[in-house]
């Protein structure tokens, strides 16, 4: 089996331009999503918000303006194969290009080093990284923005074993109701099912990146989606919370296999800017 030597230069390189792309312009899938959520909404100012969106996103790539005033904490999902062999220190390597491109694309810095003291690191690193072994001889980099204001809309609830699709769906359905204007919808809805509770959290993470006009490939799954969306878009939420049929412009679930005895549910919401990229190296 030949080794390949891959340079952490050229992850520095990869995080750095994507958080440069994810940062003034939106996935073309996920601007494709809320044109089309405009075109469908019934009410004159749930139209409007939703147009306010799709006129920001053309804006931000225009102009060179970040598509959000929250900047984001970076999140790097990194998978390596197993014929790679990294020249450098991986976490070294990630941050560099974190702190190379918010200082040289003006973005605002959001995180601090420590929850309690809050103090600014002033360059927006560290980043939240995580790294899974893959085949062959490719690195994966995939570079995900999250806000404060919807993560902090985040759940997690254990459910019982014998609990029913329904009960999950009255769960979600409550939560998005609470959090309200807060996570700014229309949301793009990860939801993570089965593992532990740190394992659903993350899978919630990952699910939403499989990005909107895609279903689970399994159908019992695929129903699920369909039926969490469309209960969540009867809410009247809404976008921006004025009211309307948009509230959820996607939901994306992501299982795992888990102990007999649970049966956690996570939920990832992430705005209406879904601001994530992927290369391979």
């Amino acid at each position: 089996m030949k080794t390949r030597i891959l340079p952490a230069h050229l992850i520095t390189n990869a995080v750095s331009d994507l958080i440069y792309k994810t940062s003034f312009s939106l996935p073309y899938a996920v601007g494709k999503r809320i044109e089309e959520m405009a075109d469908n909404e019934d009410t004159e100012l749930a139209k409007t918000a939703l147009r306010v969106l799709v006129e920001n996103n053309s804006l931000a790539a225009e102009e060179g303006i970040p598509l959000c005033q929250d900047c984001g904490i970076v999140i790097v999902f990194l998978e390596i194969g197993q014929q790679v062999v990294i020249d450098g220190s991986i976490a070294e390597a990630v941050n560099g290009g974190v702190e190379e491109a918010y200082r040289k694309y003006h973005l605002r810095k959001s995180v601090v080093a420590d929850p309690l003291k809050r103090n600014n690191t002033g360059t927006n690193a560290p980043a939240i990284i995580h790294v899974e072994p893959a085949a062959g001889d490719r690195v994966s980099v995939t570079v995900y923005l999250k806000g404060g204001g919807s993560e902090n809309m985040s759940s997690l609830k254990m459910f019982r074993p014998t609990d029913r699709d329904s009960d999950i769906i009255d769960y979600i359905e409550k939560t998005v109701v609470k959090a309200g204007s807060n996570p700014c919808p229309p949301l793009f809805l990860g939801v993570g099912i089965g593992g532990t509770a740190d394992t659903a959290m993350l899978n919630a993470k990952k699910a939403v990146l499989r990005g909107p006009g895609t279903r689970h490939p399994d159908p019992e799954y695929a129903d699920l989606e369909a039926r969490i969306e469309e209960r969540l878009n009867g809410t009247g939420v809404g976008p921006l919370g004025f009211g309307g049929r948009s509230t959820v412009g996607g939901v994306f679930i992501r299982e795992a296999p888990t102990h007999i005895a649970m049966l956690p549910v996570a939920l990832n919401l992430n705005c209406h800017s879904l601001r994530y990229g992927r290369v391979e190296l």
